[in-house]
């Protein structure tokens, strides 16, 4: 299997990363798992606590998908259910059996991919290092580039004969507000919000709840790390210097941070191939931090101009 940027030697995991023509070579290959990781969000139906409604990508992939795939529902199946904050990690349990039901075993070769944003694809990436799976895949440029080049396109659902997913959780993965809480002022740690530039400002409402960012965080919004023309990663030099430009380097703690724990792995995946080594999600990002008022917040431009 052909993988990764012939131009990007310098990754530091290039299976990570596979390209559409790669992978339409290996549709067929032996113990692959394409995985459709599609979610939209919706506005919340009015009086609804939540600051949007989550509906599953299931009816977009019902009527086509890359050939093979399976459909994963990340709300419904590998989020935790006891809690009001959406795409909360779940436990090692219901992450292994939801992998396993989907085929997903622990020598599989994974692939995701998703529509409209490559968030969707770069969460689960996340969620299955965290859980201790390193044999998966981000397709670079996801639906939208597959389709663009005229590449197959399937309504067969796809089904792999159900696996065993061995969970092996590596500790520091996420955390959780009372750490970010810690770790404020802290000089070796750094705050980073993948939100856009007006809502790291504070600019208007939030649908979080107040609007601002956790105090001192940096802003690398994840739409710059992406080719507005297809979907794809920008290059590892753009992305090192885009982080570089605000102050994150390779010594610092890194904790990313978004609305919810979603757009952030984006800047988590360029990190990692980066060769960073000391990254974290902030799970409940502004929907937890905005929502609660004893956590505070900052708004308005930030001294020195980041």
């Amino acid at each position: 299997m052909t993988e990764g940027r012939a131009d990007l030697p310098e990754w530091r995991e290039p299976h990570a990363l596979i390209e559409t023509d790669a992978l339409e070579a290996c549709l067929d290959a032996p113990g692959l798992r394409i995985v459709d990781c599609t979610t939209w969000l919706k506005p919340a139906e009015p009086g609804d606590d939540a600051p949007y409604r989550v509906v599953p990508g299931r009816a977009e992939y019902e009527a086509a998908h890359i050939p093979g795939a399976v459909f994963l529902d990340i709300q419904g199946q590998i989020s935790d259910p006891d809690t009001r904050l959406r795409f909360m990690a779940p436990d090692a349990g219901r992450f292994a059996d939801a992998m396993g039901g989907l085929g997903i075993g622990d020598e599989a070769r994974v692939v995701l991919y998703s529509a409209s944003n490559i968030m969707w694809a770069t969460r689960v990436w996340w969620m299955l290092r965290a859980f201790g799976c390193d044999r998966a895949s981000v397709l670079d440029g996801g639906w939208e580039k597959w389709t663009a080049e005229g590449r197959p396109v399937s309504s067969v659902p796809g089904q792999y004969p159900p696996a065993r997913f061995t969970a092996k959780p590596r500790p520091g993965q996420f955390v959780d507000s009372e750490y970010v809480l810690s770790r404020l002022g802290d000089a070796e740690a750094v705050m980073v919000n993948a939100l856009a530039p007006e809502f790291h400002l504070g600019a208007g409402p939030s649908r979080y709840g107040r609007p601002g960012r956790i105090p001192g965080s940096v802003n690398v919004p994840a739409a710059s790390l992406l080719d507005p023309s297809n979907g794809a990663f920008v290059s590892l030099d753009e992305a090192q210097r885009l982080h570089e430009d605000v102050g994150i380097t390779p010594d610092r703690h890194v904790v990313a941070y978004c609305g919810g724990g979603i757009s952030a792995t984006v800047g988590l995946f360029l990190l990692h191939q980066l060769g960073y080594r000391d990254l974290t999600l902030y799970d409940g990002s502004m929907g937890e931090w905005a929502h609660d008022p004893d956590l505070p917040i900052e708004t308005g431009p930030q001294s020195g101009g980041t």
